[in-house]
């Protein structure tokens, strides 16, 4: 961000080091950035909301909202107005100042994440060269939203919740945390954008195929995502057969629609952290990156716009395999929940360090292994997709089930 600033005020006649209003500058273009960021995180979050339910509805033979707007596209828009012209009720027996504060704390921690998170070769606010820690740092304020707001709510049920999610969110913080390493150890650098140029554009070059054990992190990764982001089958602390609503019982109004912006919100986050960490990012095939620093001009803005294609797309489609999962795994039990993480998920991550620790020195040592390692991930990856594709069109065949995706849209 301070390098379009910095560039923005030498198009205009003046050196940054020295014209005397350059922090002004940068104090307009922070709360511009910052505006972009919450609305795009809002406007982000309240689609997912909409396609979610219209994923949900075809894979119930349902048809889901489609009376307002095409498609039922604007009914995240009606919801939003409902909500934001609802009664805002705080329990007489609360402590006001953190329950109305709590998810606030959400949003912020939530919103945070987008600074560090890249969207194209040069679309990033700030790439900071500890970009995965902030990352990681910041993702910790969902949990103190999360205990306030059950705390604050003088209410058994939602102190349930809360307590809930918070030792799930803290347990499978490790294990994710952990398995984000590797992709850190491969590249050399906590930086999202320098792990995404140590990476290609080719599938091969990912690290995901790197090593077996970058491919169980990958999978590691993306189950602590899920718990993290209380998605089913790991939506524990919103149980409602259990808890009424979880740790936003008490909430109505905007502040309880907070929790779940966040919620749906998060499916990008997670999905676009997997996408710069395991799946090349932005990465073009056939261009490197040197290529996209010096192009100029138009070709400049059609690679930045075809960087930002491929970013945007493979993280959709990691957002439509979440809402998938939602819509097929059943809720599993909180003990079977906290054994996965602690007696499988943890001990596997420490291994899989471990494992890239001395396979890296390995491929320093003999650098065709690695290039014959990746090959053999590769061609696994490629046959196990072909298998499922396979297997899935062969059920629908023997079920009779159709696609429909052009009535009642």
């Amino acid at each position: 961000m301070q390098g379009f600033l910095d560039n923005l005020i030498r198009h205009f006649g003046h050196d940054p080091a020295t014209w005397p209003w350059t922090q002004f500058v940068y104090l307009g273009g922070m709360a511009l950035f910052a505006f972009a960021v919450i609305n795009f995180a809002a406007i982000t979050a309240g689609i997912f909301s909409w396609a979610e339910r219209r994923v949900a509805a075809r894979m119930q033979s349902r048809v889901g909202p489609n009376r307002v707007g095409p498609g039922g596209f604007l009914q995240w828009v009606a919801d939003a107005v409902k909500l934001l012209t609802k009664e805002d009720l705080v329990p007489a027996e609360a402590d006001k100042i953190l329950f109305r504060a709590a998810p606030y704390f959400m949003m912020v921690g939530f919103a945070c994440v987008f600074v560090a998170l890249p969207f194209s070769h040069r679309l990033v606010i700030a790439d900071m060269n500890i970009g995965i820690f902030f990352i990681i740092a910041v993702t910790a304020l969902i949990v103190v939203g999360i205990i306030m707001s059950g705390w604050s709510s003088n209410s058994k049920w939602s102190l349930f919740g809360a307590i809930r999610s918070a030792a799930q969110i803290i347990s499978y913080e490790i294990p994710g945390g952990i398995a984000l390493m590797i992709p850190v150890m491969l590249a050399g650098t906590l930086s999202t954008q320098g792990i995404i140029r140590a990476q290609g554009g080719l599938p091969w070059q990912w690290f995901v195929f790197d090593n077996p054990a970058a491919f169980v992190a990958f999978v590691i990764y993306f189950i602590s995502a899920l718990a993290e982001g209380n998605r089913t089958p790991f939506d524990l602390p919103e149980a409602e057969s259990e808890l009424v609503s979880g740790y936003n019982t008490e909430y109505s109004g905007m502040r309880f629609s907070y929790f779940f912006l966040v919620e749906w919100g998060n499916m990008w986050v997670m999905s676009a952290l997997a996408t710069t960490m395991f799946l090349g990012g932005w990465q073009i095939p056939g261009v490197s990156a040197a290529t996209l620093d010096a192009a100029t001009g138009g070709t400049a803005v059609a690679l930045e716009l075809l960087s930002l294609a491929i970013f945007v797309g493979k993280t959709l489609f990691w957002v439509f395999v979440v809402m998938w999962l939602r819509w097929t795994l059943p809720r599993i039990r909180v003990d079977q929940m906290m054994n996965m993480c602690w007696k499988y998920l943890v001990p596997m991550s420490f291994a899989a360090v471990a494992f890239v620790a001395v396979w890296m020195l390995v491929v320093h040592a003999v650098p065709a292994l690695g290039l014959v390692m990746r090959a053999i991930m590769f061609v696994l990856g490629v046959a196990f997709t072909v298998f499922f594709v396979y297997r899935t069109a062969q059920n629908i065949r023997d079920t009779g089930d159709k696609f429909d995706f052009t009535s009642n849209w």
